[in-house]
């Protein structure tokens, strides 16, 4: 091999090899692009699906609803997450600071993700530190529309996180997205948010947090269990300090503060939540009825999670008075099981300004309100066949007969008066003060049963009834709220309202959903009203409650009521301020009531507990009127009035008083004229404690008579039933 020879082959060689670089790089070139072109289309499917980064709603959380009463504080609060949405300038500057700093310092500079940041990330984890590089914008999206997602650690979740973000801060300026951060974030021990965070770990808003509070909550968030200073306070406090130290890196901060917060020891005033959902700070029988009234309009999702204020009506001045004379008139009596139920409304408006639903609402684990459960009324539901009567034209004059005991629906009803006292021939009026049973249940005969019942639905008791003889005497099973409401119509003048919880709803956006308006509806005349309430005013002042008479210089009128045993005392009444109606017996048991080892009177419980909150809500309180008569009333004559096929009146012009009348007044100051009557059917089951549903009217079969005295009747037809009667009042 000649020099040419040689030559001519390294020449070859050294041509080829530049041949073989630009194949390389040229095969790259093609790979990349082809690469690329696949990756363009792999990312345009993972964008298919994305939720609408536009629609303002996604970007809501759980956020609590609150209940306020009266006076606008706090009662209770419904969350399934502990969150207080607030503005940014509700948001104390160390908070905003410090948490750009910590989690995002070019947050101002970037448009939603951050190469730099993503670069410094990558340096610090090869270098064997540990760097975040999500931006605040992305973990906002992470934990709003892309939540379903944000514990899926693939590419594709990333690349959809950073589109969205960029997408956001296409519509939002970043003081709105940083706002929705500070509002999103979870800070631990079940604090979603920073108000909720402050709330719960300093008790104060997150305006007032001092630096040092500040900085401790802006590093939860990075690991809010290993950071809970709760448990951990000593991490707490290096995590606070690294943030301090972040902030003044960033020039938020002077030396001197950085060294002044970090030279802070740490000072908690933790407020802890009951981590049921239910967070209850006063009032939690009302609050269980609200929440009811709630669940009524609202699925489980706005009451819980979204964001609603409610204004209610329970009045604390009332309510702490109502409280008071409950408890310190069950306490004066060693019973076990004892309980009571009281409500109260105001009769301008029909607001509840009042419901004591038991004794220790704590103690008992199905939390019976006994206010709304409902129970026989005794007597007290007497004031409805008053009314009718009253209503129809019947004279309040009117004599009746009502010795004891006597016998209706052709001898197969027998009742009698309390401890079988004959009253003779007097008068509705003092029938009604006396709470004669024989003579109303000749009124409710005479008047139509039926016509009683509908004078109940015009008061706003709108439960069915069936029409026996015996329904004046107070077998149906009602609540203290529904006595309540249809009493507060005769102390209205004959004007009814609805008994009223809520007075309006707004909306997480501060927007009002829902406003009370005031809609009274005329069902009686106002000088039938009138009359009403001058019978009732007897009552208390000559009649079965005169141990109510008030100190206060106001009128007031009720009626009692008591069951067989007795089982329940109840008293109704009211002045031209408040209605209210007290029930007391033993929860879900017809077991009678014993005080000091006789059997319980309405003067034991319901008139003082009636008697002590009027005085107390009424001291110092000018003297007001009920309602005047707007005309004469023009009675029928007492010919008219029949019951079972003979005339009701029978005494002539004079009403005869046996002795028997005086010794039960006497005996009785302020004690219920109980009665007794023959049972035409089995006891009706007392509403459970759970479930304080309205028991089915008793059907026509005999049951076991609870009282001794006297025995039971054969039983009757069909028709004719009364249900439980023996001791009703």
């Amino acid at each position: 091999m000649g020099p040419r020879q040689r030559h001519s082959r390294k020449r070859a060689k050294t041509h080829a090899l530049p041949i073989i670089i630009a194949s390389f790089f040229g095969f790259l070139l093609l790979a990349g692009t082809a690469f690329g072109i696949g990756m363009i289309g792999v990312v345009d499917t993972w964008l298919q699906d994305l939720p609408d980064y536009t629609d303002t709603d996604l970007y809501l959380m759980s956020e609590p609803t609150t209940i306020l009463d009266a006076d606008g504080n706090v009662i209770a609060s419904f969350y399934t997450q502990n969150r207080t949405t607030v503005s940014l300038d509700q948001i104390s500057d160390y908070v905003i600071n410090g948490t750009v700093a910590t989690e995002d310092e070019r947050f101002y500079e970037h448009g939603g993700f951050d190469l730099v940041g993503i670069m410094r990330a990558a340096a610090s984890q090869i270098t064997g530190g540990s760097e975040g590089a999500s931006t605040i914008t992305q973990q906002l999206v992470r934990n709003t529309i892309l939540s379903d997602e944000q514990f899926d650690i693939t590419l594709e979740r990333k690349v959809r996180e950073i589109y969205l973000a960029v997408k956001m801060e296409e519509i939002y300026s970043k003081d709105e997205i940083l706002n929705m951060y500070l509002n999103v974030i979870y800070y631990g021990h079940g604090a979603y948010g920073i108000e909720a965070a402050a709330q719960t770990y300093f008790s104060k808003s997150a305006s007032d947090l001092t630096l040092a509070e500040a900085a401790l909550l802006v590093g939860l968030p990075n690991a809010p269990s290993q950071y809970d200073p709760t448990i951990n306070p000593e991490l707490a406090v290096q995590r606070r300090n690294t943030v301090l130290d972040r902030m003044l890196r960033n020039g938020y901060i002077s030396q001197e503060e950085h060294d002044a917060a970090q030279a802070e020891e740490l000072q908690l005033n933790v407020s802890e939540t009951s981590g049921t959902g239910v967070d209850i700070n006063a009032y939690p029988y009302f609050v269980d009825y609200v929440r009811s009234l709630l669940s009524d309009e609202f699925d489980y999702d706005q009451i819980f999670s979204g964001g609603l204020t409610v204004k209610t009506t329970i009045k604390p001045s009332v309510q702490q008075a109502a409280e008071a004379s409950v408890q310190d008139q069950l306490n004066k009596f060693d019973e076990d099981g004892l309980e009571a139920g009281m409500t109260v409304i105001d009769n301008d408006n029909g607001y509840i300004v009042a419901m004591v639903g038991g004794r220790d609402y704590y103690a008992d684990d199905q939390h019976t309100n006994h206010a709304i459960t409902q129970r026989q009324t005794g007597s007290a539901f007497k004031a409805f066949t008053l009314a009718t009567a009253i209503d129809q034209g019947m004279s309040p004059d009117i004599i009746i007969n009502c010795n004891s005991p006597q016998t209706f629906d052709d001898g197969s009803y027998k009742v009698s008066n309390y401890d079988k006292h004959s009253y003779g021939y007097i008068s509705l009026a003092r029938a009604t003060e006396v709470s004669a049973n024989t003579g109303y249940v000749q009124v409710a005969k005479a008047v139509g049963i039926q016509n009683v019942i509908d004078m109940c639905h015009n008061l706003g008791i709108d439960d069915e009834m069936n029409a026996y003889s015996s329904l004046t005497l107070g077998t149906k099973e009602l609540s203290t709220l529904q006595m309540a409401e249809a009493y507060s119509t005769f102390a209205m003048g004959g004007e009814h309202r609805d008994a009223v919880a809520i007075t309006e709803i707004q909306n997480r956006d501060g927007e009002v959903i829902y406003q009370h308006e005031d809609s009274p509806e005329r069902v009686l005349d106002a000088s039938v009203a009138a009359e009403i309430n001058d019978i009732l005013q007897g009552v208390i002042s000559s009649g079965t409650a005169t141990g109510a008479q008030l100190s206060v210089n106001q009128p007031f009128a009720g009626k009692t009521g008591t069951t067989e045993a007795p089982s329940d005392l109840w008293f109704c009444g009211y002045t031209p301020q408040y209605t209210m109606a007290v029930w007391t017996g033993h929860s879900g048991s017809n077991q009678r009531i014993t005080v000091n080892g006789r059997r319980g009177r309405t003067s034991d419980l319901p008139i003082p507990i009636a008697r002590n909150f009027f005085n107390t809500v009424l001291d110092g309180v000018e003297r007001e009127e009920f309602p005047a008569a707007d005309g004469q009333i023009t009675y029928q004559d007492d010919s008219v009035w029949e019951v079972d096929g003979k005339p009701l009146s029978g005494g002539g012009s004079e009403a005869i008083t046996p002795e028997t009348e005086t010794a039960v007044e006497n005996e009785g100051t302020g004690t219920e004229a109980e009665s007794t009557t023959t049972q035409e059917s089995p006891t009706s089951p007392v509403t459970s404690p759970s479930e304080p549903a309205t028991t089915p009217e008793p059907g026509p079969d005999p049951g076991p008579d609870p009282s001794p005295d006297p025995s039971p009747d054969p039983p009757v037809g069909p028709g004719t039933g009364t249900g439980t009667g023996d001791g009703q009042s």
